[in-house]
C-alpha cells in the first residue's frame, strides 16, 4: 500500500496556511524534516503521528491517506484480474504486485504462496524448500488471525507438502488425518442426512451430490487411464475414446445425466493429460471432439436439471455461467504455448469451427 502521508501534511499545512518553519517548531523538528516528509524522502517517526492528526484535527487514517474503502476494492480488483489470468506469466505477475501492496490480506498470502508454490498438485520439492520461510510465515499468520476455513485448511495443506518435501512424509500424512474430513462426514454427505428421504429437499441434495461425487470420480478414473504404468500412449489414447463412447452411448440410451456427467468429467482429464503430458495432436483432437461434444450437451441439460446445474457452483461465476462457451474460447483464443500451434492445425481446427 503506498504511503501518502507526505502529500496529506503539505497538504494539510497549505490549507491552514501554515508555513514549513511553523510546523516544524509544532512538532519540535527541523525545517529540513518537514520539508522531506513531504517530498516523500523520509516518515515522520511513529511518536509524531498522533500529534500530528490532533494539530491538522484530522483521524490517523485521514493522515497516512488510508481508506479502507479504496483498498477494499483494489485488493477485490487484484483478486478478480489474478482468476481470469492465474494460470499464465501475466497472472503470476498480478498476485506477486498485488502482494506487495496489500502483504496482510488472507486471500492475496493463499494465492500468492499457492502460485509461487506450483498449486494444488505436482508440485516442486525444491520450490517448497526454496521458499519454506516464506511460505511457513504465511501459513502462521493465516492460521493464527484468519477465520475462513478454506484459508486455514490452505496453510495446513502448504504445511503438509512442505514436509513432504523435506522427507517427512509421516508427518505430513498425519495433518491430512487430522485437519481435513473423511468422505462421509463431507458438508455435502451431511447436507443429505439434514432431510427426511421423502422429501423433494433430499432427492434434491441427493441428485446433487451424485453429480459432484460423479466428477470427482470420473477424475480419478482418467487418472488410473493415463497413469497405467505399464500401457503405451496409443493404448491410454484407445481406452480414453473407448470409454468416452461407452459412457456417451449410455447417456444417448437413457437421457440419464449421470452418464453425461460422468462421460464429461472423464474426457475433461483424458484431454487434459494428453495435452500437457506429451499426446500427439491427432490424439489431442480426437478427444477433443467427444469433450466438447458431451460439454455441450451438460450445458443443455444444466437448463432443465437445478441439482445438475448446482453441482456446478464450486466454478467461478464467468466459467459457471456458460460452461461449454467458456470451454469453447478457452481452446480458440490460446495467446501462446501448444494451444497456438494445435490452432494451426487443420483437423483441430475444424473441430473449434462445428462447435462454434
Amino acid at each position: 500500500m503506498e504511503m501518502t502521508i507526505g502529500a496529506n501534511i503539505k497538504r494539510l499545512r497549505t490549507a491552514k496556511s501554515i508555513t514549513q518553519e511553523q510546523l516544524s517548531v509544532a512538532m519540535n523538528v527541523t525545517c529540513a524534516a518537514v520539508s522531506k516528509w513531504e517530498r516523500g524522502e523520509t516518515y515522520p517517526d511513529i511518536t509524531l503521528l498522533q500529534p500530528l492528526a490532533y494539530f491538522f484535527g484530522v483521524t490517523l487514517d485521514e493522515l497516512m491517506g488510508y481508506n479502507q474503502e479504496k483498498i477494499r476494492a483494489g485488493i477485490e480488483e487484484a483478486i478478480a484480474l489474478y482468476r481470469k489470468h492465474w494460470n499464465s506469466n501475466t497472472g503470476r505477475e498480478i498476485i506477486v504486485e498485488a502482494y506487495k501492496e496489500y502483504p496482510n490480506d488472507y486471500w492475496i498470502m493463499h494465492y500468492y504462496m499457492w502460485n509461487i508454490g506450483g498449486d494444488l498438485a505436482d508440485n516442486d520439492p525444491a520450490v517448497l524448500i526454496a521458499h519454506k520461510d516464506e511460505f511457513l510465515a504465511i501459513c502462521e499468520k493465516i492460521l493464527e488471525g484468519c477465520t475462513e476455513e478454506s484459508l486455514r485448511l490452505g496453510a495446513w495443506n502448504m504445511r503438509a507438502k512442505i514436509l513432504h518435501a523435506e522427507g517427512k512424509t509421516e508427518e505430513a500424512l498425519e495433518i491430512y488425518r487430522s485437519k481435513f474430513t473423511d468422505w462421509f462426514t463431507t458438508s455435502g454427505q451431511k447436507t443429505e442426512q439434514l432431510f427426511a428421504k421423502d422429501t423433494k429437499e433430499y432427492y434434491f441434495h441427493v441428485q446433487k451430490n451424485m453429480f459432484e461425487l460423479i466428477d470427482f470420480a470420473a477424475d480419478k478414473l482418467g487418472r488410473t487411464v493415463f497413469f497405467a504404468p505399464d500401457a503405451s500412449m496409443e493404448e491410454k489414447a484407445m481406452r480414453a475414446l473407448q470409454y468416452g463412447d461407452l459412457m456417451v452411448s449410455a447417456f444417448e440410451e437413457t437421457n440419464e445425466a449421470f452418464f453425461l456427467m460422468l462421460a464429461r468429467s472423464f474426457l475433461a482429464r483424458m484431454e487434459n493429460d494428453f495435452y500437457y503430458r506429451g499426446g500427439t495432436d491427432e490424439q489431442v483432437t480426437a478427444i477433443m471432439d467427444k469433450n466438447l461434444y458431451v460439454t455441450k450437451k451438460t450445458e443443455e441439460m444444466r437448463q432443465a436439471n437445478e441439482a445438475l446445474d448446482r453441482s456446478f457452483d464450486r466454478y467461478g461465476e464467468t466459467i459457471r455461467e456458460n460452461f461449454f462457451q467458456y470451454n469453447l474460447d478457452f481452446r480458440m483464443h490460446a495467446a501462446g504455448g501448444r494451444r497456438a500451434e494445435l490452432l494451426k492445425n487443420p483437423e483441430y481446427r475444424a473441430v473449434l469451427e462445428k462447435y462454434r
